[in-house]
């Protein structure tokens, strides 16, 4: 609703003596307003807390109260309404103290029609200006959250797509590699388990869940014949073959939204010693997201059918990763790790390998919320 006009303007005038409040209305009623009459503080404030009141003029001295007195309430109880005293008290220190208290402004009697008529206009047209000011901002309030949340949403949507994306680049890599078939996905949940149980932040997981599952990513520049090779490498062999990391860290880097998962890809065959590669990173050199998936592929690789053994035991695994913990492995993630019981492992397991015999199309969001 917009401001009033002089005609709708509804003011009340508050003086203890009833001819000075019959003139002030009479000029006012005649300069178009609704007038409001109240004799005393008190009265006044029942006015307002029945009726909206657009305007307040009152008197400075009077026998009930004074009117800086209501003047104090009114700020306190209706602080969007303007209020102009009025007195016969020719003291400039009692004007600028009416100021200081919130009056709008200050007439001294006897005044001229025009006078107060100008002044009622100013004070009208300042609380327009307030009601003006106060729907622009809650307007502005409005259409910044609703562009927040469209922002919001297509910022969802988006990284839905990547994950898509993400997730078709995993399925070419199993269709490369046979022996990486579905360790990926087992491995991305573990990862995801564990960096849960290290209190490590949502958004944080996401980039290590990415990390985790195309941490093989840069298998896919390896030649076939060592990639596939059915024998042991030779030593110019695994230096290729070590290469994935650096190859995957360049297929990934170069993308913004995967730059911080790319750093994951890099350093996931560091050792905590330092004995791992392509850098010997060492302790916390390396990201936390990289330490966490050690300790799951390694969960996985252990757990696992290998054409050159069988899976082994969850008991197994934790074994060798206990007698690794400060060498190969960050002793603070094996922590947390072995306090973890078989159960959930055999859990994800299950359910991972359940979603893609029946889901081929792994998805990132359905491991996040296993």
């Amino acid at each position: 609703m917009g401001a009033k006009t002089a005609a709708q303007a509804r003011i009340l005038v508050v003086d203890d003596e009833a001819p000075v409040r019959s003139m002030i209305g009479a000029t006012l009623e005649h300069g178009g307003y609704e007038v409001v009459l109240a004799a005393s503080g008190s009265q006044a404030i029942e006015v307002m807390s029945g009726i909206a009141i657009d305007l307040v003029l009152t008197d400075i001295v009077m026998q009930d109260g004074n009117g800086i007195a209501l003047l104090e309430r009114i700020r306190a109880q209706f602080p969007q309404v303007p209020v102009v005293m009025v007195s016969a008290i020719h003291d400039i220190s009692v004007a600028i103290d009416s100021m200081r208290r919130g009056a709008f402004d200050y007439l001294l009697k006897p005044f001229e029609r025009e006078h107060l008529i100008a002044t009622v206009k100013r004070a009208l047209d300042h609380r327009k200006a307030l009601r003006d000011d106060q729907s622009y901002q809650q307007n502005l309030e409005q259409i910044v959250r609703a562009r927040t949340e469209m922002l919001r949403q297509a910022m969802e949507d988006l990284e839905h797509s990547y994950d898509v994306t993400l997730e078709a680049l995993g399925d070419a890599l199993d269709l490369k590699d046979s022996e990486t078939e579905g360790h990926s996905k087992r491995v991305t949940a573990y990862t995801i388990a564990l960096a849960r149980a290290m209190g490590i932040a949502p958004a944080e997981i996401r980039i290590i869940a990415r990390g985790a599952f195309l941490h093989d990513i840069g298998k896919m520049a390896i030649p076939d014949e060592i990639l596939r090779k059915p024998g042991k490498l030779t030593p110019e062999e695994q230096e290729i073959m070590r290469d994935h990391c650096s190859r995957g860290y360049n297929i990934l880097r170069k993308i913004p939204f995967l730059r911080e998962a790319a750093a994951i890809v890099y350093t996931h065959q560091e050792h905590f010693d330092g004995s791992g590669y392509p850098s010997g990173l060492k302790g916390t050199e390396i990201p936390i997201g990289a330490r966490i998936f050690a300790v799951a592929d390694t969960l996985d690789a252990i757990t696992s059918d290998r054409p050159y053994r069988g899976a082994r035991s969850f008991d197994a695994a934790r074994a060798e990763i206990l007698r690794c913990s400060g060498t190969q492995f960050d002793p603070s993630v094996v922590e947390v790790f072995l306090k973890i019981p078989d159960d959930l492992w055999n859990e994800l397991r299950s359910e991972i390998n359940t979603q893609t015999r029946d889901f081929p199309g792994f998805s990132l969001d359905a491991a996040s919320s296993l």
